[in-house]
């Protein structure tokens, strides 16, 4: 058995966690730059709030129905994320968690007793993990991991009728699971793909999919891919419980820009400050880089034939350093040469984007005789930086670089207080 557990409404649920006068209240979350609207409450659906319109588009009926309406609080979401996930990892253990996404886990139940049935089992997971972390979960299991998928959208479709929880063991209900899944929301078909199903094959359900043969799917699915989710659709496990990645192989870091920047001064203070944060990412896994990439995104000056403007061609520049490192100065110093590279007086730029790769383990860097500095000095003062920002956070000691004001910075009007991760956010009780 293999179930998944989806956090309900995520980024909403986190809102409501310090807003109780908010349950039942339609609540929406908006993107980047407060620019579209990325989760919402039932509420905010029945209102008739639609996911992924721009929010000015949204505007009237928020208002009208009284929306709540948030801007993204990442640090909360993370935070809250990373409770739940380690709640789940307490109640089964650590191997039987496969993070899948923020809001989603998958369940390795292989072996566990559940003498009272996998409903009443997994209805008490649920519970536990809403109690001790405040955050509602779906819970859908099955056999194989897409149809654990296809039984957590049904338990999400009949909230009260399922009580958030759908097990798929009979054949009955299997057949009547994948005659009630649109191909579109079968997992791991996209919506290229569901058009061409449809257009082409006459296949629409995942009950019309799985009636296919596995070298039809091999051949119009993928190859390997497609002919492993046929079978997952049969009920034969092939998609298998994946390890955590630990340590990552390149790390970058990108924002969109809360106004477009125009100046060489705003563009480096920006690129500086995704150097820190690639930097200190890191430092996190204990790993040094050996290359650094930077992009920009100007925005296109003549509007498209519908009147809007988009987002110009992306510009990189790449920089390598004489030896592998993870200080935040030297990723500063590169990412500055390139940034002045890349820049264009007269451009309007609304992205920008850090990355670093080629990475090698910290304590296995190569070092050549004429180095400039003692690697072991950087990395000391370092880790004292990074243990001073984790304990005060608000970027207590950081590089005149990275700016003061940073007018540039992303759009958040209707961010909430960071309750979890910062000492004068935490809230307080009268």
């Amino acid at each position: 058995m293999k179930a998944i557990v989806d956090c309900n409404s995520f980024y909403c649920t986190c809102e409501r966690l310090f807003r109780p006068e908010l349950r039942n209240h339609p609540v929406v979350v908006l993107s980047n730059n407060d620019g579209c609207i990325i989760s919402r409450t039932d509420e905010a659906k029945a209102a008739g709030v639609a996911m992924g319109v721009p929010y000015f588009q949204a505007r009237d009926i928020i208002q009208q129905h009284q929306v709540a309406t948030f801007s993204s609080n990442y640090a909360l979401y993370g935070e809250l994320s990373w409770r739940v996930m380690e709640t789940m990892r307490t109640l089964l253990g650590e191997d039987r968690v496969e993070v899948y996404s923020v809001d989603e886990a998958f369940l390795d139940l292989d072996g566990l007793a559940a003498p009272e049935g996998w409903a009443v089992y997994l209805r008490e997971l649920k519970a536990t993990i809403e109690q001790w972390t405040g955050i509602q979960v779906s819970i859908g299991a099955a056999s194989t991991k897409v149809l654990a998928k296809l039984a957590n959208r049904l338990a999400k479709k009949d909230k009260q009728g399922t009580g958030c929880v759908y097990v798929l063991t009979d054949p009955a209900a299997i057949q009547h699971a994948l005659l009630a899944t649109p191909v579109d929301d079968v997992w791991g078909i996209g919506r290229r793909y569901a058009a061409q199903l449809k257009e082409q094959h006459a296949v629409f359900t995942a009950a019309d999919l799985s009636t296919r043969s596995e070298a039809w799917a091999k051949q119009h699915l993928g190859g390997v891919i497609g002919m492993r989710l046929w079978r997952e659709l049969q009920g034969i496990p092939s998609l298998q419980m994946r390890d955590p990645l630990t340590t990552k192989k390149m790390i970058a870091t990108t924002r969109m820009f809360g106004k477009p920047v125009t100046t060489l001064s705003d563009l480096c203070e920006a690129t500086a400050t995704y150097a820190t944060r690639a930097a200190e990412k890191l430092r996190r896994q204990q790993s040094a880089a050996t290359r650094l990439e930077v992009f920009v995104v100007p925005k296109q000056v003549h509007p498209t034939s519908n009147g809007r403007f988009r987002h110009g061609q992306s510009r990189y520049a790449v920089g390598s350093f004489d030896m592998a490192t993870q200080s935040t100065a030297e990723l500063i110093r590169l990412s500055r040469q390139l940034t002045e590279q890349l820049f264009q007086a007269g451009e309007r730029y609304v992205k920008a984007g850090v990355m670093v790769a080629g990475l090698v383990p910290a304590n296995q860097r190569e070092q050549h005789l004429f180095a400039p500095t003692d690697p072991t000095r950087v990395d000391k003062l370092m880790a004292a930086v990074d243990n001073i920002n984790i304990s005060m956070r608000n970027d207590i000691l950081r590089f005149a670089a990275t700016g003061v004001d940073r007018n540039w910075k992303m759009r958040q009007e209707h961010r909430s207080p960071r309750y979890t991760t910062r000492w004068n956010e935490v809230p307080v009780v009268h």
